[in-house]
């Protein structure tokens, strides 16, 4: 078990980019949907085999910390099962025309294994684990699972690495400002019904153009919608792009 720092190492240095080719991209659950991993939200999700209260919640921690553990312990386990999709290595592709910033509110590490080189976790990530006592001390742990009497440096329980329900999200305001200076921001696979995340679209305010990538939007916020799945979507995005449609 290897510490690492709280923060990707990018952010010490940001990338500069030219003028009017910074393209931020928020991702969410339906663009891992597509390498076989469960969302939360659609038929069959993750909420409908389990309660938000029994596993993603600080009182689900202090109540039943083996539960909340199986239940990390078992994506980790699906997580190393999958690979990244097409829509992923796409992303990863159109950095040959932008400087590409993802602000992921997934926790795999999907992005990272396609080989996009600027990723933000808003919400944590399955491959580390963290002290309970100092948010500071992070661990890399791949895919191994986190047991009870798994202890950080000082002492303490480790947890997930994630954000759970009720608890702040720290990363935000580092997207906010992200969002702020794209040209172009584009949303995929995100019900945007998940604060504060969604709000990274108004955030957006400088934009010359906003698309979502959806194959069911539900909640539009009055931008440029390519209504389909992410693979088939990224594509179709790279194409208006190059076409300047």
């Amino acid at each position: 078990m290897r510490r690492v720092p709280l923060w990707p190492a990018w952010l010490q240095a940001p990338p500069t980019y030219e003028p009017g080719r910074l393209l931020v991209v928020l991702t969410g659950a339906g663009i891992s949907a597509e390498s076989g991993l469960s969302t939360f939200r659609d038929s069959g999700g993750l909420w409908e085999k389990y309660s938000i209260y029994e596993v993603a919640t600080p009182e689900a921690w202090q109540r039943d910390p083996q539960l909340v553990l199986d239940f990390y312990n078992e994506r980790r386990s699906q997580l190393r099962e999958v690979k990244p999709n097409p829509a992923h290595t796409l992303l990863r592709e159109l950095e040959k025309s932008f400087t590409v910033i993802i602000l992921t509110q997934n926790v795999d590490d999907l992005h990272e294994r396609a080989g996009s080189t600027y990723i933000l976790h808003l919400h944590g990530e399955l491959t580390k684990a963290r002290s309970t006592v100092d948010d500071s001390l992070v661990y890399e742990i791949g895919y191994q699972p986190i047991r009870l009497g798994d202890k950080c440096e000082k002492g303490s329980q480790l947890r997930p690495h994630v954000v759970w329900f009720g608890e702040e999200v720290p990363a935000y305001p580092i997207a906010q400002r992200w969002a702020e200076q794209a040209d172009i921001f584009v949303v995929i696979g995100s019900s945007l019904q998940v604060y504060p995340a969604a709000g990274l679209v108004e955030d957006a305010y400088r934009a010359k153009r906003k698309l979502l990538i959806d194959p069911r939007p539900t909640a539009t916020h009055g931008i440029e919608v390519i209504q389909a799945p992410a693979s088939q979507g990224v594509a179709e995005l790279i194409d208006r792009l190059t076409a300047g449609t």
